[in-house]
C-alpha cells in the first residue's frame, strides 16, 4: 500500500494555489482530506500538540486516513533538553490518533549536526525503544549515516529509515531507496533548491521548489519497490512554498497509478 501526501496542510500561501480563496481556514483539513489520504503532521516539531487538538484531527479525517507525526524538536535537535521526557509527553499527546488507528508512525528527523557516532547511536536506540511497538521512522541529514552497517543496525532495532530527495550538496544524503523495516517505507521530498538551502532569509525558502516530471520519475521505481516490500509506504512532499507540494504530490499519485479520495460535489462553488 502506497499513500502520498504533504508535510503539513495549514499554509496561508496555499490559498488560491490549492484551497479555494473563500474557504475558511477551519475547513482546510476537510478539503485536504478530500485530495489526500495521509498527512505528515509538522506542527508537532515546533510544539507538542494538545490531546484535544490531536483528537480533533482524528475525528475530522475519514476512516483509513493516516498521520505521520514529526517528533518535537526537543527530542531531536535541542541538546539542552531531556529528549526522553519530551518523547513521553509527545506519545501521550498523540494517543487519540493511535486509538483511532490513524497514527502511522513517529518521524525522528535529526539535523546535519547529528553525526554518526557511538554516542548518537546509543541515544537513537533508546528513543526507538521508547516509541515501540509503534514503528519509528528515522531521517538523517548527515551522509555519514548512509551505509550498510547503519541500515543493518536499524533493521535489528525494527526501525524504518527515511529516504530523502534534497539538494545535491556535500554532506547531505544521496537519493537512495533503502528499506530497513518491512512494516513501513518512507520517502520525503524536500526540493532541490541548492542556492537557498543554507543561504536564506526565511527557512521556508529552502523548500521553494517545483519538481519536474523527469525528477519525480527518478523515484517511481524505488517507491513502487517499497510499496511491494513494506506493509505501508508513505511519500511526503515538503516543498510546501506556494502549494508546490500539492502539485507534486498529485502528480506523483498519477505517475504511480493512485487515485485521490475525491472532491465533494458541494465544494465546487468555492473554487
Amino acid at each position: 500500500m502506497i499513500k502520498v501526501g504533504c508535510c503539513g496542510y495549514s499554509y496561508d500561501d496555499w490559498r488560491g494555489a490549492f484551497y479555494p480563496r473563500k474557504l475558511p481556514k477551519r475547513e482546510f483539513l476537510n478539503w485536504y482530506a478530500r485530495h489526500f489520504d495521509c498527512l505528515e503532521l509538522n506542527s508537532s516539531y515546533y510544539a507538542i500538540p494538545s490531546p484535544s487538538l490531536v483528537g480533533n484531527l482524528a475525528e475530522r479525517t475519514p476512516d483509513g486516513f493516516q498521520v505521520a507525526v514529526k517528533a518535537f524538536r526537543g527530542i531531536t535537535h535541542d541538546r539542552d533538553r531531556d529528549p526522553f521526557s519530551d518523547l513521553d509527553k509527545l506519545m501521550g499527546s498523540i494517543e487519540p490518533l493511535r486509538l483511532s488507528e490513524k497514527l502511522a508512525c513517529v518521524l525522528l528527523q535529526f539535523p546535519n549536526s547529528f553525526r554518526h557516532g557511538q554516542k548518537e547511536m546509543d541515544l537513537l536506540a533508546r528513543l526507538i525503544e521508547r516509541i515501540q511497538p509503534l514503528v519509528p521512522v528515522v531521517e538523517f541529514r548527515s551522509s555519514g549515516w548512509m551505509n550498510t552497517g547503519v541500515w543493518q543496525w536499524l533493521r535489528g532495532l525494527e526501525a524504518a529509515i527515511c529516504c530523502v530527495d534534497e539538494p545535491p550538496l556535500e554532506g547531505l544524503l544521496p537519493p537512495e531507496t533503502v528499506m530497513t523495516s518491512p512494516r513501513i517505507g518512507y520517502v520525503r521530498f524536500h526540493g532541490r533548491n541548492t542556492e537557498r538551502w543554507y543561504h536564506h532569509d526565511d527557512p521556508a525558502q529552502r523548500y521553494d521548489y517545483l519538481y519536474s516530471d523527469e525528477e519525480l520519475l527518478e523515484w517511481k521505481r524505488g517507491i513502487s519497490w517499497l510499496g511491494e516490500k513494506c506493509d505501508k509506504t508513505f511519500v511526503a512532499f515538503n516543498n510546501h512554498r506556494n502549494g508546490q507540494a500539492v502539485n507534486n504530490a498529485k502528480r506523483m499519485m498519477q505517475l504511480l497509478g493512485l487515485k485521490p479520495p475525491g472532491v465533494a460535489e458541494d465544494q465546487r462553488s468555492l473554487l
